[in-house]
């Protein structure tokens, strides 16, 4: 009789711990662990079998400082996200299907204005110079961050502490602050090819 009872009940225990409500959609077999942060839950989307690990801020803006937005936060399926990973949007952010991202990592599609003759910075209006987009089996690494407007292409590497302020094409490892191609994927030899070709090279 208690392994009856049991099931259920454990069921219902995975649903409240690692399956929050209110979200535009929750794929099967995805989870976000507590604790976690989640803002315009509305706004957000999980695929299919995605893991999403503890102490994780996912925040969709819909209002701020009285402007309001229509975000949108999209992640894949089979996407993996370390903990404290921050996820920010107003305007549209994306993790494609296969990303892994390291511990920190840190992604945002806009900017507080930081006028000096202005208001406060936290009152100064939100900025976004467009949307973010991580292409399919990227792999970000910890305490990586990736700015407003970027948008990298499929099987990116993004290097460890690395500040990525613009876009990059597939196949591209990038490292540094400001980020740079450090190394390029050979498709004839598999290999990682330590390169260093300009972005329009590389059918930017």
């Amino acid at each position: 009789m208690w392994t009856l009872v049991r099931r259920p009940l454990s069921t219902i225990k995975r649903k409240l711990l690692y399956r929050p409500g209110g979200l535009r959609e929750l794929g099967e077999g995805s989870f976000i662990l507590r604790p976690r942060k989640i803002s315009g839950a509305r706004f957000v989307s999980v695929g299919n079998r995605t893991a999403i690990n503890a102490d994780s801020e996912l925040s969709a803006l819909g209002e701020y400082e009285g402007v309001t937005y229509e975000p949108r936060l999209d992640i894949g399926e089979d996407v993996y996200i370390g903990p404290h990973v921050c996820l920010t949007a107003c305007n549209s952010l994306t993790i494609s299907d296969g990303c892994v991202l390291s511990q920190y990592v840190y992604i945002t599609d806009f900017l507080h204005g930081f006028s000096p003759d202005s208001v406060p910075i936290l009152e100064q209006p939100l900025e976004s110079k467009g949307p973010v987009h991580i292409g399919r089996a990227c792999f970000i690494g910890f305490r990586a961050a990736i700015m407003t407007g970027v948008t990298l292409g499929e099987h990116c590497v993004v290097g460890t502490n690395s500040v990525v302020t613009r876009s990059f094409p597939a196949y591209s490892m990038i490292a540094g602050c400001p980020a740079k191609v450090v190394k390029v994927y050979c498709r004839e030899t598999n290999l990682w090819l330590r390169t260093a070709p300009t972005y329009e090279q590389l059918g930017g």
